[in-house]
């Protein structure tokens, strides 16, 4: 799709990845940058790929629910008995969030839009990227 636009944002929370002997690392918190990507085939009747309005509005209508939290005590990541593919409990890992984040903002995009991909960073140089499969 030729046209793209990225909203970019940042909240701060906290984690515990879930180690392979299925205990919790310490607690500790990030600021945890964001980066959401939407593409579209053509622009829209304002000459936008969408409102970066809209786009921000969406986006932080997830991200608020996580704001100054643990993110282990916050859906979907505190969900009883959610379970990745492999039959693990889902850990609030960046690719992680990244996923959620881009599943739900998926969601939400106007019909002639998709998502290109979305990028979460718990530290300086360190990010992950979701990107859903065409």
């Amino acid at each position: 799709m030729p046209f793209e636009i990225t909203y970019q944002t940042a909240f701060a929370a906290a984690h515990a990845i879930l180690l392979p002997d299925g205990s919790l690392e310490p607690v500790h918190g990030h600021n945890w940058s964001v980066a959401v990507t939407v593409a579209a085939p053509e622009l829209d009747a304002i000459e936008t790929v969408m409102d970066f309005h809209d786009l921000e509005r969406i986006v932080q209508g997830i991200t608020a629910s996580w704001h100054n939290r643990d993110l282990n005590d916050c859906p979907p990541f505190a969900d009883a008995g959610r379970t990745d593919r492999h039959g693990l409990a889902i850990s609030p890992t960046a690719e992680r969030v990244a996923e959620h984040l881009g599943t739900a903002v998926a969601a939400q995009l106007p019909a002639h839009t998709r998502l290109v991909g979305v990028t979460v960073g718990e530290a300086p140089g360190c990010t992950a990227t979701y990107r859903p499969e065409r």
